[in-house]
This record gives C-alpha cells, structure tokens and sequence, in this order.
C-alpha cells in the first residue's frame, strides 16, 4: 500500500517465543517516506523492507518469514546479525598467543558465521528511539567467555537507524575483556524486484579490483587475486546472470574494496531496471561478502507464500576477510582488551 506522506515512526509488538520460553519482539520503524523496515530482537533478524519502486509501489525487498516459528526451524542466516565471526574459519580452529581454540565445525569440518548458535540465534536486549530525522533500535548482548568456542567476554552493541534519507544505518560496537577476532556483519537477501523474479537482471557495481582466492570449500587460499577483465569484474555495472556460469558454484566471494581503511565510501551499487529501485551500499569495512543465493533451492517457502529458488536473492555483507584468524597476511581481526570495535554500513536506497 501507498503509505507515503507518514510521519516517522517506530512501534513494538510480540513476536512469540523461543523453544526455550523467552520472548520475543518485533519493532517497526518507518520514516517520512514511508520506507518501512521491520527488525526481531531474535537475532537482529530484519524480516522485511519496504521500499517503493519507480511508480511510488511499495514492495518487500528481502526475504523471511513472516512468523517467529520459520526463524526457529532453521534458515539460510535471512536478514540476521552474524556474529562472533562472519564467514569461515578454516577447520573451526585458530591459534591466539600461544593457545590452539576449538570451533565449532558447522560447514563441512570448517566454522562459518559464529558456530551453532551464533548472534543470528540469540534474544537480544533492545530499546527503541526517535531522533529528529530518523527512528532506530539499540540492541545489546554480551557473548560470555568461551561461548561457541571464543575467548573473552564480548560486550556486543548494533544499533540500526532508518533516516528520512531513505537509508538504513547499522552500526556496530563491540569491547573485550580478553584478546579474541571479532568480525560483525548483517545478512539480509535482498531481491529489487520485490521477490517476482531472480536477482540475475540485477545490475550491480562493486568497487574492487581484487578479492581473495579461496578453495573448493570457499576457504580462503592466502591470495589476493586481481579480478579485472575476469568473469569477477563489477567496476563497471554489470548483471548478476551475464557471467554467473563461467564462476563455478556461483560468486561468493569477499570482495577487498579500493578504499582507505576505515573510511565510509560507496562500495557497491545495485540497479534492478524493471522496478527502476537503486541500492547504495557505504562502508567503513575493508571488504564485501557477495553471495548469489546459490545454496537457495526452492525448499524454502517465505512471506506471501514465495517459494526462494536458486538466485532469488543476493547478500552484500560488509566484513574482514574470511579466515583472517588463521591468515597473517590479512588485516587483522583480533579485538584486544582497551580498544573497541566499529564498523558502520549503509543501505541507501532510490529509484531511477
């Protein structure tokens, strides 16, 4: 529905419980524009985006579900908060000032996105806000020592914030009381079609001229590899589908960003031409996590009774490199006692 002409706003409503009894809520933010996004405590899980297309139609442009129930049955990380680890560590292992800690093995004999119950399945505390030109959610938790296999007891705070920019803000914050790798990012599918069709006609730009080689069990090989003039290549605007088959598996590869460390800059921008929606995505992080949906396989059903097959919606996580714990040469993830970790992204979004 038409929902332009609003004022900002930001609601809470119960969302059900856990399997294990605690309760859950889901908070609706909205701006002057009538973007709408919706965000779940459990897991920092943002379940939908309502964003309008070139005619003023308002559509969903990620995917979930509409119930708590579906998040707790188990799903591909939809729109959640990852955490202490986004992306593989190889063998679930690392090695930290002379001690060898143990991960859980939840890809294959590797670790992928903070072990079996990562930040994306846990309840965590939130508080609601109105600013001048924007509404947001603060959510706090701390990730005790040795959960999941970490050191240190990791204070974690994310807060989103929808702007009358028409942006969605996320920025992280996390402290240690003991030297462990952190490495935070948001997972939402999105789809600019608002879910009629594949994201292979979405056009998108990344600014990278390189990425980081990885093996056939998408663990990285220590080589940054240049991707110009590859089937890699989105310096310049191209869709998802033109090249898609000459990359085996499909892409799902971190992107490393041409950019000062630590500075916000635009490092991708998707274009889907039907809809006429545009997707900026600014980062403070060194590199992107592009995934094409690939493992999607038609055995998941979503909101509106969609049924996700292959390709039907792309991940853009802004990150560390995979595997940085056990890669030297890689920019280091290690959060020590003193120093805070923070790390923003921005989602911008338009028409054309």
């Amino acid at each position: 529905k038409d929902t332009r002409g609003s004022t900002l706003f930001v609601d809470r409503e119960k969302f059900g419980q856990t399997n294990e009894g605690v309760n859950v809520d889901l908070f609706t933010l909205k701006n002057e524009n009538g973007l709408t996004v919706k965000i779940t405590n459990y897991g920092g899980i943002v379940t939908s985006m309502s964003v309008p297309d070139k005619m003023g139609n308002f559509e969903d442009i990620v995917l979930g579900f509409d119930n708590l129930q579906n998040y707790l049955d188990g799903h591909p990380y939809f729109g959640a908060l990852i955490g202490r680890y986004a992306n593989r560590i190889a063998s679930g292992m690392f090695e930290l000032k002379g001690v060898l800690y143990r991960l859980a093995a939840n890809n294959g004999e590797n670790h992928l996105h903070g072990g079996n119950r990562g930040f994306d399945k846990v309840v965590w505390d939130s508080e609601q806000f109105m600013g001048e030109n924007e509404v947001g959610l603060k959510l706090s938790y701390l990730s005790k020592d040795m959960e999941e296999g970490y050191p240190g007891n990791l204070n974690v705070k994310v807060t989103y914030r929808l702007t009358n920019e028409n942006q969605l803000i996320i920025d992280y914050f996390a402290e240690t009381d003991k030297a462990c790798p952190v490495n935070l990012t948001h997972h939402s599918y999105f789809n600019l079609t608002g879910g009629k069709e594949s994201i292979l006609n979405h056009e998108v730009m990344i600014d990278a001229k390189s990425y980081v080689g990885i093996d056939k069990n998408l663990i990285p090989t220590g080589e940054i590899r240049d991707l110009i003039g590859t089937e890699m290549d989105f310096t310049l605007p191209n869709t998802v589908g033109s090249r898609i088959d000459m990359v085996k598996g499909g892409y799902d590869h971190c992107y490393i960003i041409n950019k000062n460390p630590e500075d916000m800059s635009l490092i991708v921008r998707v274009y889907e031409e039907t809809s006429g929606r545009i997707m900026e995505v600014y980062s403070t992080e060194p590199g992107v996590q592009f995934y094409s949906g690939n493992f999607l396989d038609g055995s998941i059903r979503g909101k509106n009774g969609i049924v996700y097959e292959k390709h039907f919606g792309l991940c853009l996580e802004t990150q560390h490199f995979p595997d940085s714990p056990n890669q030297k040469d890689f920019p280091s993830t290690i959060l020590y006692p003193g120093e805070s970790y923070t790390h923003s992204t921005v989602y911008k979004f338009s028409v054309k």
